[in-house]
């Protein structure tokens, strides 16, 4: 409009011809600074995903590595299982489309999904399987917990380009659950680079870095053969302070706390407009672990008298405001061998008192290491104040998870400790005198066995749970709670489990709205 009026002005000095040119020129300006399509087009936001958690794994080598915190990362994420087990306990396809078991269950027939493949793009073929299966055999150097799981193999045969046959020395009822994770991780056998470092499995994601204390990125893996990732890149950052982690999810730097490390502070996140509590079940049984290599601790009335001086129920209220479940032995409510048996050497300090003096242990004194995390800091305390209530001194030295791993796991330079065993269905670990427990009794080991080459899932049941109530009144150790499931997460997220039945933190059902 302001160039009609100046032309006016102008129009007798203008021909025509040069005026109408003049306009339609003045005409395309206008238009192309009005219209929206002569912008550069802005990138798309990328879609990203930053969840907090506790302990940082120190590799990303699963295979060399017991730390249940890279498996929360890597299982089903980054490296995918031949089955997996859902929210609910129950085992589903994965890598494995199918599978058949034999009548006397010992050969597994597993049918591959022909799409499966690498990030490489290689196939997760028969090949690949059979693979992983014999290199795990061959290394001597793999986690004790992964060697004894592999015991029960006999071979593993690739009979078609999809189809893989698995014979086991014996039937074993676990196996197949320890095969969806960290034993039944697929790496691409092509993988040259160092596993503590890089990654090579099949799944939605790919390590993008390691962020020593601080985080691990994950990005998303565009070659996925499954359903793609919801997100580009998902970072796990790592906070040793549960205060810390929770004002970075209320002051909007996380999305999802992964499992809340102080309870008492879910009334921070009670605005459902802005945050979702999710409350359910995890298969971590805290366990004040008894080194029996310890003289006074191999005797069964020093662990009866230790377990009585605890008032288990006060230690939950205290340390972990209430949340989670008591448990009397190695087995939680989503086993389906559970039995409530919190009665077992139920607290009386009295007679923890006389146990004592008749085991000639009145002046105990006991060295307790836990790993820095919020629930063994603070158990450590409550239990060293119960103890010395009866007669028990209590020297508690608190170690990072690195050096917990190797002073007190590996070497075993410990009395007691506390820490959590997340993995499903871990009973048989008490079955193996080499464990750090340094738990040696052939009679558990016998029931352990019997019920884990039980014919079929009824005898199995009634099999374990006589095996569960024999560690229970042997007191092997002394089991403080299980963990909740307690997960926050903003209003905006949705898909994440109810229980964590596995060691993952599961991503591929996770989404932003």
């Amino acid at each position: 409009m302001i160039y009609a009026a100046a032309s006016s002005r102008r129009s007798r000095s203008i021909p025509t011809r040069a005026l109408a040119a003049a306009v339609v020129l003045a005409l395309t300006v206008i238009l192309a600074a009005c219209t929206p399509t002569a912008a550069p087009s802005p990138s798309v936001a990328q879609r990203t995903l930053s969840v907090g958690a506790t302990l940082e794994p120190a590799s990303m080598d699963p295979w060399h590595n017991t730390a249940a915190s890279i498996p929360q990362v890597l299982l089903y994420n980054v490296y995918e299982t031949l089955v997996k087990v859902d929210s609910s306990g129950n085992i589903k396809p994965l890598l494995a489309q199918a599978w058949e078991v034999s009548p006397d269950r010992t050969t597994y027939t597993f049918h591959l999904n022909p799409a499966a493949k690498f990030a490489s793009g290689a196939p997760v073929d028969a090949a690949a399987v059979v693979a992983n299966i014999n290199r795990l055999k061959a290394d001597a150097k793999i986690t004790e917990t992964l060697r004894a799981q592999l015991t029960v193999v006999a071979s593993a045969e690739a009979t078609g380009t999809d189809q893989v046959q698995v014979k086991l020395t014996r039937p074993s009822v676990m196996w197949l659950y320890d095969m969806s994770s960290t034993l039944g991780m697929m790496l691409d056998p092509a993988a040259t680079g160092d596993l503590a470092t890089t990654s090579a499995g099949s799944g939605p994601y790919t390590v993008k870095a390691h962020n020593q204390g601080q985080s691990v990125v994950l990005a998303n893996n565009t070659k996925y053969w499954g359903n793609p990732a919801r997100f580009d890149e998902v970072t796990f950052r790592y906070f040793t302070d549960p205060s810390a982690m929770n004002a970075a999810m209320l002051g909007g730097d996380l999305d999802v706390i992964s499992n809340l490390q102080a309870p008492d502070a879910l009334p921070q996140f009670a605005d459902t407009t802005q945050f979702t509590t999710i409350s359910g079940t995890t298969n971590g049984e805290v366990v004040l672990g008894l080194n029996h290599q310890n003289k006074a601790l191999a005797k069964l009335q020093v662990r009866q008298a230790l377990t009585m001086a605890i008032d288990r129920k006060a230690l939950m209220d205290t340390v972990w405001n209430g949340q989670g479940t008591l448990i009397g032995s190695m087995a939680v409510p989503t086993d389906p061998w559970y039995e409530d048996l919190t009665a077992t050497n139920a607290y009386d300090p009295e007679k923890a008192k006389a146990l004592l003096k008749e085991a000639g242990a009145s002046s105990l004194s006991l060295r307790l290491r836990v790993p820095v995390v919020p629930y063994a800091v603070k158990s450590a305390q409550f239990v060293a104040s119960q103890l010395r209530d009866v007669g028990v001194k209590v020297t508690i030295e608190e170690l990072d998870f690195t050096r917990w791993l190797d002073e007190v796991f590996t070497k075993g330079d410990y009395d007691m400790t506390i820490v959590a065993h997340v993995e499903a269905r871990d009973l048989g670990k008490f079955a193996n005198p080499k464990y750090y427990w340094r738990y040696n009794s052939p009679k558990f080991a016998e029931l352990y066995t019997a019920a884990d080459e039980a014919t079929s899932d009824e005898q199995a049941t009634e099999l374990m749970k006589q095996a569960v109530k024999y560690l229970a009144d042997d007191a092997a150790a002394i089991w403080l709670f299980a963990l909740p499931n307690l997960v926050i997460t903003k209003a905006t997220i949705t898909g994440v489990a109810q229980n964590a039945t596995t060691l993952s933190f599961d991503l591929t059902t996770i989404t932003s709205r």
